[in-house]
């Protein structure tokens, strides 16, 4: 039994309540306060100033926008199935909530004279909980796509399943060395193994694969292809407005926020105070004070996030499979298996040092001969066209229709439609 987990399903229920409300609060307040950052760093970026008007520094303006989604017109399209149509923005907002419960804020402190944890609540399996919870977020999508009777809609529905799914894969096969390493899958108990050094530096690859499809399960540039506006309008809330289309805009926001808590439990040492500033303060992780270091990393992830969609271009679809599917799984369970031999070969006794440089070899080799068999899969496939290519070429113009030939001799006329038996003749006798 994990020593962590007995501290927690001891406290009176107006410390239970009094947690939930303060969990609640601090994700409506973060959403706000991510749309003001993320609005004018991106406006600094991209050399204008973003929200200024509403409140200092326009701070108020994410609040206006959320009570000018509240009070629109509700517009719900005709032929849509209501029940599913209303029922799916709850189902993706209330998981995203649900979530962030097992996070930990901070050590066991006093509050009105009662000692509890700064932490909602704990379990065994407390990280499945993030992924079940996410799983059940992707339902809301789907069924919102599916509800409102619209090819858009119902095609963003389906990429965000795809991309969430394998996704998700990769990010549950991140955590397999967090496990390995920790002894636990509680938050609590992974915050206090990382008591001497952070999980990101001791498993950096996982680190870099949960950074990686912590992106593709938010949704959000540069994969953010369920809202792909150039192709499919607004994605699966095409036809969604009013607080309907606030809750999935919440649902978003929370998802990123507690996406981010989660890399820093798992990764960076939770609330615990960087390496620094707890050598030279013995009480940095005591107290109240943790909270301060939990939300310092919290927004660098956070920042993280802005960082890149103001930076990077959406990529294709096809891109975004193949690195989920090809890349990040392979690797993953490669590390995997890695961390597992060295685990078990340290509880043994034997030496490391010459095993691990055999390993980081096989490692390279491994890489290097895919990105060479893909680089040479890639090369054959340029040259089928050309192999099978007939020997004399196709006249584009056959059959009356005025298109522009394709692998016929080109036509040279510039703004000049001609008629399709002058283009024919013109084709087949080679003048101009």
């Amino acid at each position: 039994m994990d020593p962590t987990l007995p501290g927690f399903g001891q406290d009176p229920w107006w410390l239970v309540l009094g947690k939930v409300l303060v969990v609640f609060v601090f994700l409506v307040l973060t959403v706000l306060l991510s749309m003001w950052v993320e609005r004018r760093v991106i406006g600094r970026m991209q050399l204008r100033l973003g929200p200024n008007r509403c409140g200092p520094f326009g701070l108020l303006q994410g609040l206006a926008d959320g009570v000018k989604l509240a009070l629109k017109e509700d517009i719900v399209p005709t032929g849509v199935d209501k029940i599913v149509f209303w029922t799916a923005p709850v189902i993706s907002a209330i998981p995203a909530f649900v979530s962030f419960i097992i996070i930990p804020f901070g050590p066991t402190v006093s509050i009105f004279g009662h000692q509890t944890p700064l932490q909602g609540t704990d379990l065994p399996v407390a990280v499945l909980l993030v992924l079940a919870m996410s799983s059940i977020g992707v339902y809301g999508i789907v069924l919102a796509g599916w509800s409102s009777m619209s090819p858009y809609s119902l095609l963003g529905g389906l990429r965000s399943s795809a991309q969430v799914i394998s996704y998700e894969i990769a990010m549950g096969l991140s955590f397999v060395a967090v496990f390995l390493f920790s002894g636990t899958l509680s938050t609590s108990g992974i915050v206090a193994a990382q008591q001497d050094r952070w999980f990101a530096v001791m498993l950096l690859p996982s680190f870099i694969v949960y950074v990686i499809t912590m992106m593709g399960e938010s949704n959000r540039i540069p994969f953010d292809l369920p809202e792909g506006e150039g192709e499919i309008v607004g994605g699966f809330h095409t036809e969604y407005s009013s607080l309907k289309f606030a809750m999935f805009f919440l649902a978003e926001y929370i998802n990123l926020a507690t996406l981010s808590a989660l890399a820093t439990t798992l990764f960076l040492g939770g609330w615990r105070a960087p390496a620094p500033i707890s050598t030279f303060w013995p009480g940095a992780n005591e107290g109240w004070w943790p909270i301060l270091w939990f939300l310092a990393k919290l927004w660098m992830f956070i920042f993280f996030f802005i960082w890149l969609r103001g930076s990077l271009p959406r990529v294709r679809y096809d891109q975004l499979m193949k690195l989920g599917w090809k890349i990040l799984m392979p690797v993953s369970l490669g590390w995997i298996l890695l961390v597992a031999t060295i685990r078990a070969l340290r509880n043994e006794g034997h030496d490391l040092a010459s095993f691990s440089v055999v390993a980081a070899v096989l490692v390279a080799l491994a890489l290097g001969g895919s990105i060479v068999w893909d680089m040479l899969k890639k090369d054959k496939r340029q040259l089928v066209p050309d192999l099978e290519a007939p020997a004399t070429a196709k006249d584009a113009f056959a059959g009356g229709f005025p298109v522009p030939p394709m692998d016929a001799p080109h036509y040279h006329g510039v703004g000049v439609t001609p008629s399709a038996p002058a283009a024919k003749k013109e084709v087949t006798s080679g003048t101009h």
